[in-house]
């Protein structure tokens, strides 16, 4: 599942400004630069981090500051499996969705996994409920 409105700030935009910006668009992660969503925690976990614990002013941070880099990026075609794999393996919760051809598809998030997985575990037992209980 790839979610429509990945939002983009810019990553000179301050940390208060962007944790604003996510919070009125109810999002956890973004694009800083206009390139590449954020490919590691949302902005919760890096503002504890980088901001909070180290008692710095979220009005003169600047987005570069606390963003990830290093993204870790998945293909349309990946397996459930394979990319709950790789969150926990980088202890991240987006993933970035590239074509083959490296075009940005979407992001994928850790509660996208889990609605999916469990939706699949739901038909699952459905499916054999009605094969041990069939109706009428």
């Amino acid at each position: 599942m790839l979610r429509e409105g990945i939002y983009s700030i810019s990553d000179t935009t301050t940390v208060h400004e962007a944790a604003r910006y996510l919070r009125d668009k109810g999002v956890r992660a973004w694009s800083a630069g206009c390139r590449w969503p954020l490919g590691r925690s949302g902005i919760a976990e890096r503002y504890f981090d980088k901001v909070a614990a180290e008692n710095k002013c979220p009005a003169w941070m600047r987005v570069s500051e606390i963003m990830s880099t290093a993204l870790v990026t998945v293909s349309p075609d990946m397996s459930l499996e394979e990319c709950s794999l790789l969150m926990d393996k980088h202890g991240i919760y987006h993933l970035l969705v590239l074509e083959k051809a490296g075009s940005f598809r979407g992001m994928i998030s850790v509660t996208d996994l889990l609605q999916l997985i469990a939706s699949d575990e739901k038909a699952r037992a459905d499916m054999l409920e009605a094969f041990i209980f069939p109706q009428r």
